[in-house]
């Protein structure tokens, strides 16, 4: 940990660089790094934008969230190109052959942090500091969220992680102990409902940042993961003006960006500034020529012949029913190499410059938030009542209701619907954990694999090692670069 707060800290201070020159003292020759002093509300203001910074980082690149999230179950996979093997670390995770030492696991562990540690900053001082109440509590609101936000991702993908809730001033502070899971999530809640009562709702919000219905929606999720049914059916109850937009794929439209059923989408902004979206372009299959990628995005485009990851496996394309509206809106078929290939279509909107898009990527939407209630309900034995939302949901993909069913069958109902309703919004693997389906699903998965690797991807000739899917661990090792400078993991 002493060295992700050092590259944090020093980030922050490059962040704040843009005030006046009193906004930074000179640092002390025994500090840990250049302290940050907060003197009015614009200096907050500059600081909660540089905490969901972090955000962006975590879905761009070929070491992103996704790949833990989708790509470690069976929702998507690589293209396994033997003719380069230069950028393979998303294939470890989806084989289950990873190790510590895997850049996606360090990226996903560090940005988390990062964004602790600039809430943490930012909260340490904010009291002190006189300026307009409201603006405060939405400030305050937005850092509790955007922690608790952070630390649910660890736990749920670590599970014991250090536990920072106060700046790190010296050395000593850098290096935490392991937490407990369940003091994590103490914290999580304590922050979460903390950010319900500070924040504003949609109506109120500028629109991209936090709100009290995206911190109640948090809160539900963090119960429904702790398997707190009735807790977690108070929490969603509260969460309220939202609905379903009337076509799924307007959901993911970056023309409705922030609409009225996303309740919470990491931003970001197509253009040169740097806040621009490409993970459209990672999820291309590859090689793909210069004219298999335009006939795809319709502008001029570059070849590109690395590999291509997160593409819709064969058992995704499976899952949903006949006349699904859903499956036609996120997967779609491409030429890649001569060779048709599906791809992830709900991400794929019109832009102007290669490797430059508009696209937002959605973490908590409200159709979610109706399959949240219905699981909370069911395990209640309100099976009936449960019915009610996932129906809502099934409407608008063009299904038929459930009209009846065991608590078992629904069960297994809601798990099918979040498959094919949240395909790509990185819910898979944590879904499969939290039913306590990983080891089966997913050995059964490379059993298929093993079987037939061209039906996923693989040339003749090729396929997965001998070991992959055998040891299916639900939580990843914390990174070795990590380990290696704490006394405590």
């Amino acid at each position: 940990m002493m060295k992700i707060q050092k590259i944090i800290l020093l980030c922050l201070v490059v962040l704040m660089s843009s005030c006046d020159d009193s906004f930074l003292d000179l640092p002390s020759k025994t500090s840990l790094s250049t302290p940050v002093y907060f003197k009015s509300q614009s200096d907050f203001e500059q600081a909660i934008n540089g905490a969901y910074a972090p955000l962006r980082g975590f879905y761009n690149g070929s070491h992103a969230a996704w790949v833990m999230g989708e790509m470690r179950a069976d929702n998507s996979t690589y293209k396994y190109n033997p003719n380069d093997r230069g950028t393979i670390d998303a294939e470890f995770i989806c084989d289950y052959l990873s190790d510590a030492s895997n850049p996606v696991i360090h990226n996903k562990y560090v940005n988390n942090y990062t964004i602790i540690s600039r809430v943490n900053y930012l909260l340490d001082p904010i009291d002190n500091i006189e300026f307009d109440t409201n603006v405060k509590n939405n400030i305050k609101g937005q850092a509790y969220f955007l922690r608790a936000l952070a630390y649910f991702d660890l736990v749920q993908y670590f599970g014991s992680v250090p536990m920072h809730l106060k700046p790190a001033k010296t050395l000593d502070d850098t290096a935490q102990p392991l937490a407990s899971t369940e003091a994590i999530y103490n914290q999580i809640i304590a922050d979460a409902k903390e950010a319900a009562s500070l924040l504003p709702n949609k109506a109120a919000q500028e629109p991209g940042r936090a709100t009290s219905g995206a911190a109640k929606t948090l809160l539900g999720n963090v119960y429904i993961a702790q398997k707190k049914w009735a807790e977690a059916e108070s929490a969603l109850k509260e969460v309220t003006g939202y609905r379903l937009m009337d076509k799924y794929e307007d959901v993911f439209d970056p023309l409705y960006k922030n609409h009225a059923e996303s309740i919470f989408e990491v931003q970001y902004k197509e253009g040169n500034d740097g806040y621009a979206s490409h993970f459209f372009y990672t999820f291309l299959v590859q090689p793909i020529s210069a004219e298999e990628a335009s006939a795809i995005t319709g502008i001029p485009e570059i070849a590109r012949t690395v590999e291509g990851y997160n593409i819709p496996t064969p058992d995704m394309i499976d899952a949903y029913e006949a006349g699904d509206l859903r499956k036609d809106a996120s997967i779609g078929m491409l030429i890649a190499h001569g060779m048709p290939y599906p791809y992830i279509k709900k991400y794929c909107h019109t832009h102007a410059q290669t490797g430059n898009t508009n696209d937002n990527w959605p973490v908590y939407r409200y159709a979610e938030v109706l399959l949240f209630m219905a699981e909370a309900l069911n395990e209640q034995n309100k099976t009936a009542e449960a019915l009610e939302y996932l129906n809502k949901v099934r409407q608008r993909a063009g299904l038929a209701d459930y009209t009846s069913g065991s608590q078992g069958e629904v069960r297994e109902a809601i798990l099918k619907e979040r498959r094919v309703e949240l395909a790509f919004e990185n819910k898979r693997w944590l879904d499969l954990v939290r039913a306590n389906k990983a080891e089966e699903t997913m050995k059964a998965y490379g059993q298929r694999v093993k079987a037939n690797p061209q039906a996923y991807y693989f040339p003749e000739g090729f396929t997965v090692g001998p070991n992959s899917y055998t040891n299916i661990e639900t939580l990843f090792p914390l990174p070795a670069s990590e380990a290696a400078l704490s006394p405590y993991f």
